[in-house]
């Protein structure tokens, strides 16, 4: 059994398509990434399958539970953490899970102990005690996921759950993202972030305006633009017009221009002798006067695989 499966899942708000044709198949057990830009349909689809909204097209099942027909089913076996924290600011971290422990039906000395031990595994025993207004960024997504397992769901929608958070936040909730996978909940992750697609999810759809555009292992998704790609940093930002054309005429092969003023890359086709083509570049940069500091073959990036995918490159930035 699948945990999700849809099939030309449908929603429109007045004459925008969210989401046009999702087909999806989740498996039990690990954690599927959901990457897509802003405006791509990504929360209009789990605010469907969490049952938060009716879809107007398409059929779509969570456990084999029908999403419209089974609702209240599908809603005692997911979890929704989304984009913004959920709890109550002027309660403190504990006081915010027994009361949501309450709420679940636990008794008041369970709920107690239950709201600790989330506390302690989540890293907040010290802070459990201080309203939630005062915590940062990073604490602010642990309590919110902490209560979202109060009762640990078979499967939890995190929904751009690092957003805006510092790197030591977002590795914090990556960590926590694995134990509740090692405990038996799938979980359905949506992120603009590619890096964090490749650290957590097993399988990966990639979804621009509301459909899926490429599905697979990051390892399939990644061989499926090339072989192989060369990433170049530059001495003198000055020269990367020079590079760019270089990189073009030797590769035979479009050249991506990275945020960082000084770095490009480059996807190689799959012929057989990557190695052999990279350092023919490399030779053809040092003989138009272009120095390197430093130059590397490797597999394509997520980011490679969303711009050959959607023709943008995806972001960074907060969703709207």
């Amino acid at each position: 059994m699948l945990a999700i499966e849809t099939s030309g899942l449908v929603k429109t708000f007045g004459d925008t398509r969210a989401v046009d044709g999702l087909d999806l198949k989740v498996p039990v057990g690990a954690v599927y990434g959901v990457l897509g830009p802003n405006g791509a349909g990504k929360t209009t689809a789990v605010r469907m399958l969490a049952t938060l909204l009716k879809p107007d097209a398409g059929q779509a099942s969570v456990f084999g539970h029908d999403l419209v027909r089974e609702a209240d089913a599908v809603r005692g076996r997911v979890s929704l953490t989304g984009q913004y924290a959920s709890v109550d600011e002027e309660m403190t971290g504990e006081e915010n899970l027994i009361l949501l422990a309450r709420l679940l039906g636990h008794r008041k000395p369970a709920a107690r102990e239950r709201a600790a031990q989330l506390l302690e595994a989540f890293g907040l025993s010290e802070a459990g005690g201080r309203q939630v207004k005062t915590y940062s960024g990073g604490m602010r997504r642990r309590i919110d996921i902490a209560a979202s397992i109060l009762n640990t769901p078979d499967l939890l929608f995190l929904d751009e759950p690092t957003t805006g958070l510092d790197p030591r936040s977002r590795n914090n909730v990556w960590d926590i993202v694995r134990i509740v996978v090692a405990h038996g909940t799938t979980v359905l992750l949506t992120t603009q972030y590619l890096e964090e697609a490749d650290r957590l999810a097993s399988r990966i759809a990639v979804i621009d305006h509301g459909k899926v555009i490429a599905e697979g292992t990051p390892g399939e998704l990644k061989s499926s633009v090339g072989a192989g790609s060369v990433h170049v940093r530059l001495r003198d930002p000055a020269t990367r017009p020079d590079a760019e054309r270089v990189l073009a005429e030797t590769l035979n092969a479009p050249v991506y221009l990275e945020s960082d003023p000084v770095a490009l890359t480059a996807r190689i086709t799959g012929s057989g002798n990557e190695a052999e083509q990279a350092s023919r570049a490399l030779h053809r940069l040092a003989e138009a006067g272009i120095v390197v500091d430093d130059f590397s073959l490797g597999q394509p990036s997520l980011d490679e695989v969303f711009l050959a995918l959607t023709d943008h490159r995806a972001t960074e930035e907060a969703a709207a």
